[in-house]
């Protein structure tokens, strides 16, 4: 269990406050109107009312307590700097912002921001590549170079399991899980036998994974 301040509660933290709260995390919600902080005071340990971009504001807060302190403010730069600036100036663990543009995203990250995400682009590059390819179901950027992958298996593979497949050899790509058509993961040993109703779930260099669809 960990423990989150998490600071603006638009639709991003919300999310944050109801997923983090459902790994049971501690989380301290903050807004600085009290209406958007009513809807989660039932599933967050703490709900604040304040105006995070005074340090004496964040300072009562005890940021450095929190093993990391998140800013889900995106729709307004000046706030979102602020904030971001006097957590790191006030010793937070790690401040992870939210950016809606790659010089906010810059700004952030020169004043104190240990990590910067960008939902929608990011939600918007996952679902373009998943929606560009049938074989394709589900797509995770772990860097610009390598990625995870849920697609279906290749026809070379069906019939054979994972060492006659010899698929780390031939395509430089790891197997990680396979989904079966009832929706169960697992984690497949080397004698599992690839069928075509499944979803192999696959990591490797993002050029790599795109050889098996050029084929």
């Amino acid at each position: 269990m960990k423990s989150f301040l998490i600071i603006g509660m638009g639709k991003f933290g919300h999310h944050m406050c109801y997923n983090l709260a459902a790994l049971g995390n501690e989380i301290m919600a903050v807004d600085e109107i009290d209406e958007k902080v009513e809807d989660v005071v039932d599933i967050v340990t703490s709900a604040k009312i304040g105006d995070c971009t005074k340090i004496d504001v964040l300072e009562s807060f005890g940021v450095n307590n929190f093993d990391a302190c998140i800013v889900c403010i995106s729709d307004n730069f000046q706030s979102s700097l602020e904030i971001t600036y006097n957590l790191s100036e006030l010793g937070a663990k790690k401040v992870i912002s939210l950016a809606s543009t790659d010089i906010h995203a810059k700004f952030l990250l020169r004043n104190g921001a240990n990590h910067v995400i960008y939902p929608e682009r990011d939600m918007a590059g996952r679902l373009a590549v998943s929606i560009s390819n049938d074989s394709i179901f589900d797509y995770i950027k772990i860097s610009d170079e390598y990625s995870i992958m849920e697609i279906t298996p290749q026809k070379s593979w069906l019939g054979k399991n994972i060492i006659q497949a010899n698929i780390r050899a031939k395509h430089h790509i790891n197997v990680l899980a396979v989904k079966d058509d009832a929706g169960n993961v697992n984690m497949p040993g080397a004698e599992y036998i690839f069928n075509d109703a499944d979803h192999v779930i696959v990591m490797g260099r993002q050029d790599d994974i795109n050889k098996l669809f050029k084929r």
